[in-house]
């Protein structure tokens, strides 16, 4: 079975840090570039970072440029968003998509997750 699955969110205090893993079975990550997105209530999705599969190129929005960092472990099939100095407006529904043989940043993906709930909040 092809599926993408995110984990690692959860509620965290605003400055605070989480990781998020996009776990990849039934096929192989090496050949698709993986973008990290995310979709607040009222909002439009929006596009937070993308990690290339021929180079491992990267790609952020401004919104979260020097706070996230995306590394990709091909070994593990695994993707990952290290979230730091979270703030409130991080709040969101966070998905993982993989596209194949594609540059960063991806508008959509062959595969998506299920999503995995971002709380920033005191």
């Amino acid at each position: 079975q092809v599926q993408l699955v995110e984990t690692g969110g959860g509620l965290v205090q605003p400055g605070g840090s989480l990781s998020l893993s996009c776990a990849a079975s039934g096929f192989t990550l090496d050949y698709y570039t993986i973008g990290w997105f995310r979709h607040a209530p009222g909002k439009e999705r929006e596009g937070v970072s993308c990690i290339s599969s021929s180079d491992g190129s990267t790609y952020y929005a401004d919104s979260v440029k020097g706070r996230f960092t995306i590394s990709r472990d091909n070994a593990k099939n695994t993707v990952y968003l290290q979230m730091n100095s979270l703030k409130p407006e991080d709040t969101a529904v966070y998905y993982c998509a993989a596209e194949i043989f594609s540059s960063c940043p991806i508008e959509g993906g062959d595969y998506w997750g299920q999503g995995t709930q971002v709380t920033v909040s005191s």
